[in-house]
C-alpha cells in the first residue's frame, strides 16, 4: 500500500473589518481539511516518517504525546490506515478521556508514564521497545528532518505569493519546513513563528536545527496566553467569534492563539498597507475536545 493521501487544502480569504482599514489581504490554508483525523502538519510530519519505516520494514509505530495529543490521534489513524502497529506512550498518570478512546479505536495501544521519565523519550523506546526488531520510534510531534521535509511542500502547492506567513509552533518542526519552502522557492515572504509555549524563546533552536540554511524570520512569543493547553478569556472569546463569523472551526491550543497574533499585530500597524498575508490552519481541532469546559456557549 502506498503511503500517501489524497488530500483537499485551499486557500481562503477572510474578510474582516479591521484588514479592510489596515489594507490588508488576509487569506488562511486550510490544511484543516486534508483529512477529518490524520489533518493539517500532522499529516505532513508523519508522511515521511512512514515512508521510511516502511521502507526499513518497521511494523510498529511508536510514539509520545500528552492525554490531548492530537499527535498520538493522527498517528493512531495513520498506523490504521496503512497497515501499521501503534503504540502511544502518554505522558503522566493514566486517565481516559475523549482523544484517547479515539487513539484506542483506531488499535494504538497506550501506556502512561510519569513526567520525569517522560523527558528522555529514546530511553523509553529502549526500554519498552529495544529488543523488538519491528518497532519504529516517531518523536513527540513528528519532529523530525522527515517531519520538516514534509511540512516544506506546503510552499509547492501555494499558486500565488505572500508578504507575510503565520504559522503556531509546538515542536518547530513545521515552521522549519515551511522556511525551508519559503527557500528553496528562491521567495521574499516573511515567516512568522507564533509559539504557543510560555517562554517560547527557546523554539528558535528547535526550528533552526531542521533548516537547511540559516534564515531570518520573526518570531512572536508573547501569544501564549499562560502556556501550552493554557487559555484566557479573551483567547476564547477570540476563538467563538472567529468560529462564528467564519464557518471554519479553530482551537485555542494552536491556530487560534496564532490568529490571535496575526489579529492584534494588524491592529498595532505591523504590516504595510497592501500585505497579502497567509495564516496555516495546522489542523488539531480535536484539542477542542480537551477545553470544552472553557466555552460557555448559549442553550
Amino acid at each position: 500500500m502506498d503511503i500517501d493521501l489524497e488530500f483537499y487544502s485551499p486557500v481562503h480569504q477572510i474578510n474582516n473589518e479591521l484588514f479592510d482599514k489596515k489594507g490588508l489581504q488576509v487569506f488562511i490554508k486550510r490544511d484543516d481539511l486534508i483529512h477529518p483525523v490524520i489533518s493539517g502538519n500532522k499529516w505532513r510530519k508523519l508522511k515521511y516518517l512512514l515512508k521510511k519505516a516502511r521502507a526499513e520494514g518497521k511494523t510498529h509505530l511508536v510514539t509520545f504525546g500528552g492525554a490531548y495529543s492530537n499527535h498520538l490521534l493522527a498517528t493512531a489513524a495513520a498506523a490504521a490506515k496503512f497497515g501499521f502497529k501503534s503504540t502511544g506512550i502518554v505522558r503522566g498518570e493514566p486517565v481516559n478521556n475523549d482523544i484517547l478512546f479515539l487513539c484506542r479505536l483506531h488499535g494504538m495501544n497506550l501506556l502512561f508514564t510519569d513526567r520525569e521519565s517522560y523527558r528522555d523519550k529514546p530511553a523509553l523506546f529502549k526500554k519498552y521497545f529495544g529488543d523488538t526488531p519491528e518497532g519504529f520510534f516517531i518523536d513527540e510531534g513528528g519532529a523530525s528532518t522527515e517531519g520538516a521535509k514534509g511540512c516544506s511542500e506546503l510552499i509547492d502547492e501555494l499558486a500565488e505569493t505572500y508578504d507575510h506567513i503565520f504559522c503556531a509552533c509546538g515542536t518547530g518542526t513545521t515552521a522549519a519546513g515551511i522556511i525551508n519552502g519559503i527557500q528553496s522557492h528562491g521567495l521574499s515572504t516573511q515567516f512568522h513563528a507564533v509559539p504557543v509555549f510560555k517562554n517560547g524563546g527557546f523554539i528558535k533552536g528547535e526550528i533552526d536545527k531542521f533548516l537547511l540554511s540559516p534564515a531570518d524570520y520573526e518570531l512572536h512569543t508573547s501569544y501564549h496566553f499562560g502556556g501550552y493547553g493554557k487559555t484566557e478569556e479573551r483567547l476564547i472569546e477570540f476563538t467563538k467569534q472567529f468560529v462564528a463569523s467564519t464557518g471554519i472551526l479553530i482551537e485555542p491550543v494552536y491556530t487560534g492563539k496564532m490568529l490571535f497574533a496575526l489579529y492584534d499585530l494588524a491592529a498595532k500597524d505591523h504590516f504595510k498597507p497592501g500585505s497579502r498575508i497567509l495564516a496555516i490552519h495546522s489542523g488539531g481541532i480535536w484539542g477542542l475536545l480537551g477545553m470544552k469546559d472553557k466555552f460557555k456557549l448559549k442553550s
